[in-house]
């Protein structure tokens, strides 16, 4: 730690800081445009100049100066920095003064206009008038791809879109050519940016030469209602801000959360609302002479009670999807067990997860945070780049911190670090596992092995096998220690964690999802509860009576005998458990169209048409039954502990492997969930991603 003095303020800050840093660490405000904190230093932009006491007889630029770099006094005194002197007030009007020379005057149709750096720097350290008469520099627009709009006219070169797309995606899509004022921002022969974080160049843009393509002209940033939510596009949570006008989403932007996203998202994440505008589902339908028609809420539900009546609670069940919330589901379990059904289940994948092994064995125990302690990763069955792109962006981060050795057990893939690919299968598996595979000494040496079992591995006939030898590997390399835990469950889907937690599985004698859907084909099931779960075969169903309860006509509302419209994730304040198990609590932005209505006051409103009404009335009550029947959910932002016996209790699962190869749990980024196959942007980023992959192929 070093003592220096910003204005006559004495700090004490660590010898790596910058001047900027350790200025802010003093309170003063220093202005910048190319300096970001994650991302490495360019030093181009020249605004963050301050004045050295001893140093050169010029301003300095803070970003580019550490403070083990400056000199005590001359009797020893802490060094001095000064950021109001009139040098540094004159220098900083003289560098806005040649931003603003070639920057154009169309701010009032510039989506950046009322949240640009550059406006607001330009009040707060620029001068009332320019100098400069001659005419501005034009420079021709770029096509990076369907999200990112490009007017690089206004583009002041500070390279944070280059250095983010390089350094924390990890694909070098975007550079600077030319030199002087023949430089330009571009992307290689101008083709789309392929990276799943490329939205992010928007939130870092500090001017409007990078915006969002499918948000341009809709609104301004004053004109919205900002809501704090959890995004539920993949398992991760990130935090989120929900920009809503009236009744609709116009976008969604990061929220800072250094545990779980840091402030990134993926272009799933952020350009997912269109999708929430169409093909939603906005009033109750029933399925009359093979053709769904409109009905009012009493007619849906005395369709049901007379077939739920008619079949008796044995031949009933239900099965959660992959986006409810933790209220919902625990709703739609109170309201099975009512009818004394134990016929219910969260895994449409199959996937061999099971809460009476412990939490230990079905959740990302090492922690997202946990990725940067960790010092070798073996993937077994899953693409992180698509499954989970910020999560893989943390293990990229980890890399760019030293040597990490990564090992690849599955589908090969492109995971934008060095990895090494290890083998297909479960045989790969089987020889590091018994030792004879040079990565187990890898694993072995290494100090706080991580092992990341994806969905593509626990979705087999043979999953609980691999998830006991994956967790013998864990326990026999170290990978379970006092302090450290690095067996970690991947997860896809944004309700799984909540819904294992809440014991949304089958009960004694009660039939998973796979056993649902063969007695509903042979008759034995006669009823069938889809709780917004599309990622099944509807086929399979037979001639049951299907329940959807949802927010979109996809697959589920497709084969449903009844319909009741649910609200999407932005239109209810809910609880979801990300794939670390932290529970995060997300408020609504807004309201559910037409006579759509939250999922759980459906579920409440149907327990009472089936004579057996759920025990609250409110969300308040909801929630207090949810606290006092699981308690860990009222703990919010917390990963409550349950210990590491988990681990071990799946160890000893044993079970024998098939040879067949991992498959990824999807390989379509775009589209994984209803949400998604309703957005037109969506559809055009899969169909470039196709494209591309078939162009590669060739």
């Amino acid at each position: 730690m070093r003592k220096i003095l910003v204005d006559g303020k004495e700090v004490e800050v660590p010898a790596e800081f910058t001047l900027l840093q350790a200025c802010e660490e003093a309170g003063a405000e220093i202005p910048r445009f190319c300096f970001h904190d994650r991302l490495s230093i360019a030093g181009n932009c020249r605004m963050c100049l301050v004045e050295v006491k001893g140093g050169p007889p010029k301003p300095v630029a803070s970003c580019a100066m550490n403070v083990r770099d400056l000199r005590p006094g001359p009797n020893g005194e802490p060094p001095e920095v000064f950021t109001k002197t009139p040098m540094v007030k004159k220098a900083r009007e003289g560098v806005m003064e040649f931003l603003l020379i070639n920057h154009p005057l169309d701010c009032p149709i510039c989506d950046q206009g009322g949240e640009c750096d550059l406006q607001d720097q330009a009040m707060a350290y620029g001068v009332d008038a320019s100098r400069y008469q001659e005419n501005k520099r034009a420079v021709e627009d770029k096509y990076i791809g369907p999200l990112v709009k490009t007017i690089m006219t206004r583009c002041i070169h500070c390279t944070r879109c280059v250095r983010f797309t390089t350094e924390v995606c990890g694909v070098s899509d975007l550079g600077l050519i030319g030199r002087g004022e023949d430089a330009e921002i571009t992307s290689y022969l101008e083709k789309a940016l392929t990276s799943e974080m490329q939205g992010n160049v928007v939130d870092l843009c500090p001017v409007g030469a990078l915006t969002a393509r499918p948000y341009a002209f809709h609104a301004r940033p004053w004109e919205l209602k900002k809501t704090e939510a959890i995004d539920v596009m993949d398992a991760l949570g990130s935090a989120v801000r929900v920009d809503t006008r009236g009744r609709e989403v116009m976008r969604i932007l990061p929220r800072l959360n250094e545990a779980v996203n840091e402030e990134w998202i993926s272009d799933k994440t952020r350009y997912i609302w269109d999708g929430l505008k169409a093909q939603r589902l906005d009033r109750p339908y029933i399925r009359r002479e093979g053709r769904l028609q409109p009905a009012s809420w009493n007619e849906a539900f005395a369709a049901i009670a007379g077939k739920v009546s008619a079949a008796g609670g044995s031949k009933v069940a239900a099965l959660a999807g992959d986006l409810a919330s933790v209220e919902e589901v625990f709703a739609l379990k109170s309201l099975m067990a009512s009818l004394g059904s134990a016929h219910i289940d969260c895994r449409q994948d199959g996937a061999a997860l099971d809460p009476d092994l412990g939490r230990a064995s079905y959740i990302f125990n090492a922690t997202v945070q946990g990725i940067e302690d960790a010092d070798a990763v073996l993937i077994i069955g899953s693409n992180p780049r698509i499954e989970a792109p910020v999560l893989n962006s943390r293990i990229r981060k980890r890399m760019r911190m030293g040597p990490l050795p990564v090992g690849l057990i599955g589908e090969a893939a492109e995971l934008t670090y060095p990895a090494t690919y290890l083998g297909a299968g479960t045989e790969t598996l089987m020889e590091i596992a018994s030792g004879k595979h040079p990565f187990a000494e890898v694993l072995k040496k290494a100090e706080r092995p991580l092992i990341i079992v994806g969905q593509g591995a626990l979705m087999r006939e043979d999953g609980r096998a691999v998830l006991s030898t994956a967790a013998k590997l864990a326990l026999e390399v170290g990978a379970v220690s006092e302090g450290w835990n690095g067996f970690s469950v991947l997860h896809t889907a944004a309700a799984r964690v909540g819904a294992l937690d809440v014991g949304f599985l089958p009960g004694e004698g009660g039939l998973d999802t796979a056993g649902i859907q063969d007695a509903a084909q042979k008759g034995e099931i006669e009823v069938v509860f889809l709780l917004g779960a599309d990622e099944l075969d509807m086929a399979a169903f037979g001639s049951a009576f299907v329940v959807y309860v949802g927010t979109h006509g996809d697959r589920g509302a497709h084969r449903a005998d009844v319909i009741l419209p649910g609200a999407a994730y932005t239109e209810k304040s809910g609880t979801w458990v990300n794939t670390e198990g932290r529970v995060q609590m997300g408020d609504r932005a807004g309201f559910p169209p037409g006579d759509a209505r939250e999922d759980w006051a459906i579920l409440r409103a149907l327990s009472a048409a089936l004579g057996k009404p759920l025990a609250f009335d409110s969300l308040g009550e909801l929630r207090a039954a949810l606290y006092e029947a699981h308690p860990h959910m009222a703990e919010i932002d917390v990963i409550a502990e349950f210990g590491k016996e988990g681990v071990e209790n799946a160890a000893r699962l044993g079970g024998s492997l098939d040879k067949a190869a991992f498959a990824n749990a999807f390989s379509d980024f775009y589209l994984t969930n209803p949400i998604a196959r309703a957005s037109a942007v969506m559809a055009e980023c899969s169909a470039l991603a196709k494209a591309r992959a078939a162009e590669a192929a060739e």
